[in-house]
Parts: structure tokens; sequence; C-alpha cells
């Protein structure tokens, strides 16, 4: 039997998967935000490593070469290929360079380019193994990417996260950290379009919180207010993006703030989603392939569109008790299967 286990290394997230003979049979995510340096990735990896165990392969993805901690992206690539290889110590470290495959850790610094941001590559290379024709979208905490999968193989139109930004493959919105004044300028509130507050005062998290449609432990990092995880704390930091208290207005007039501010990050998605389609020949029967937290948000995105959803958990084998894990964890999943099938 041969074990491998991939590891998705981002800006506030560690996420690791580990496969046995191409099944995924434990995935987790921990959270790791390195904008204050690398100690926490350094406890996460430790915690995660001791969970996945020694496999004959360690195979690392990462995103987190963005973060400010780091004064390039070339620095960041080294340093976490560097600690990748001193916290996993017992097994080979690769680091995965997109359309070159798996470099040494050593060799990262020297692929930069291929091995930034490279995650949304390992998940839609295998799902082109599945599917012939496929538009991959993927939801976390941050970010949303959106990869057209042709003739089994990745058809993206851009590989760097700059180049990407432009063509809409990545849209910078994810289901938990994006702040309200990234969403919108102007919310309708009690009959006007009013300006919102420049504040990071609340996030998508409280959308959804407050909404009740926040999936369970999605949301690891601290609130922007440093206040409880609750409907009410949400209602109240959604109050100040508007300038009130949650007192000045029913629970009514909160959720249908709540609702506007989803509207408004859906049609975001589905619109730089209509972007990539009207680049890519994709048949209207290709269906949209979801992962990541925000799985519900791209159903209905694929609904809109009028394409069949297929969840990326039901492309690979995977032991039922860590599916919705494996699903939250598309990268690494992806690189924990195909590196474990020898």
């Amino acid at each position: 039997m041969r074990t491998a286990v991939g590891w998705d290394i981002g800006g506030v997230h560690l996420k690791a998967a580990r496969a046995h003979d191409g099944r995924v049979v434990d995935a987790v995510q921990i959270a790791s935000p390195l904008r204050l340096g690398v100690d926490a990735l350094v406890q996460a990896l430790a915690q995660a490593a001791a969970r996945m165990g020694t496999p004959d392969c360690h195979v690392v993805t990462m995103t987190g070469e963005l973060a400010d901690t780091f004064e390039s992206r070339a620095r960041g690539v080294e340093t976490l290929a560097a600690l990748a290889v001193r916290e996993l110590a017992g097994a080979p470290v690769m680091i995965y360079a997109g359309p070159l495959g798996l470099v040494p850790a050593e060799r990262a610094g020297a692929h930069v380019r291929e091995v930034a941001s490279a995650n949304w590559h390992a998940s839609a290379s295998l799902v082109g193994v599945s599917c012939r024709a496929a538009l991959f979208a993927d939801m976390g905490s941050t970010t949303t990417d959106l990869v057209s999968v042709i003739g089994g193989a990745v058809a993206a139109r851009a590989y760097t996260d700059a180049e990407r930004l432009a063509t809409g493959e990545l849209v910078y919105t994810g289901l938990v950290r994006t702040p309200l004044m990234a969403v919108a300028q102007r919310a309708p509130w009690l009959g006007r379009m009013t300006p919102l507050i420049n504040e990071n005062f609340a996030t998508m998290a409280d959308v959804y919180r407050v909404l009740g449609t926040l999936p369970e432990g999605v949301d690891q990092m601290v609130t922007s207010d440093g206040r409880a995880k609750t409907k009410d704390a949400s209602r109240a930091r959604l109050a100040r993006m508007m300038g009130c208290d949650a007192a000045d207005a029913d629970e009514a007039a909160w959720a249908a703030l709540a609702h506007w501010f989803a509207e408004a990050q859906l049609r975001a998605i589905s619109d730089a989603a209509m972007l990539v389609l009207s680049q890519s020949p994709l048949p209207p029967e290709a269906p949209i392939v979801g992962g990541g937290i925000g799985e519900t948000v791209l159903r209905e995105v694929a609904r809109r569109l009028g394409r069949t959803y297929v969840g990326f958990d039901t492309l690979i084998s995977v032991e039922p008790a860590v599916r919705a894990a494996a699903l939250q964890c598309a990268p690494a999943s992806a690189l924990a299967v195909i590196f474990s099938k020898g």
C-alpha cells in the first residue's frame, strides 16, 4: 500500500489530507495565520503531522507565499518549502509546481512562478481525470477559483495570481474572511442605498451566520471585533457597517441586509464564471465541479448558469467519515490521491 499526504499551506489555514492507494482516509484544516510570522504554521504542521502519520511521501502546494510576512513571493516560496522539510521529517518532501509536476523542496526557489499559488492546478488536474469538460470551482475562506477543464486537461487562460485576477479565474472573495467593504460600496438600508463604513467591522462569516447557513467549524479566525461568534454578535457587527447599533432595527431587517450581501457576493462569483465561460469552449452539458467550504454558494452559481453541479468529493475515492473534510480541503486531497497511486 502506497501512502501520501497532501499539504496546502495557505495564508491563514493549513490543510492536509492522507490517502492510501488513491483513497482519502483523513483530512483536516487548521488555522495558521501567517501575517504575524511563521510560528502558528509551525504549530499547525506539528499538529497535523501527528494526525496524518508518516507516509511514503509528502506533497506540498501553497498560497501562503503571498502573506505580507514575506518581503517577496519568492522569499515566501523558499521559506515555506524549507519549513515543510524541517517540520515533516521522516518522509521525502516534494513541492507541487503545476505543469512541471513535482520538484525537490530545495529547488522550489528556482521555480517560483510554477510553485506559487498552484493549489488550484492540482485540484483541476484531478477533475480532468473524471471529466473531459467541466468548470472547476473552489470557494474557500478567502478566495474562489474558477478553472476550465477541456479534453480532460487544465485549460486555464492564466497561471499567476496577477494573471488570474484579470481573467476572472481568481476571485478574491470567500465564505468567511472577506470584509463586507470588499463586497460592496453601498447597501439597501431603510429605504436608501447607504454607503458602507470603510472599516473591517464585519466579514462574510457574519453574513452567513446571521442567515444560519455558515457550515459548522469553517470559521476558525477571530472575529473582526474579537467578540463572540453568535447571531447577536454578528448582527452587531453588520450594524456597524451601516453606522448603526443592532437595536436600531429588528432581526428581520438585519436578515434582509445579510441576504443582500450574500447576493452581492454570489453575483460577483457568477459574473466571473460567465467571464471564464465566455473564453472557454465548454459544451452546455459540461458541469460545474465544486469544492471548498463554499459548496452551497457554488451550487447556486451552477443553478443560475443552467449547469449541472457535481461535488468534487464524488470524483474521488474517500472514506465516508471524512468526505466533508476532503471536499473542503480539495487541493490537499487531490495531491494525496494523485501521488498515492504511485
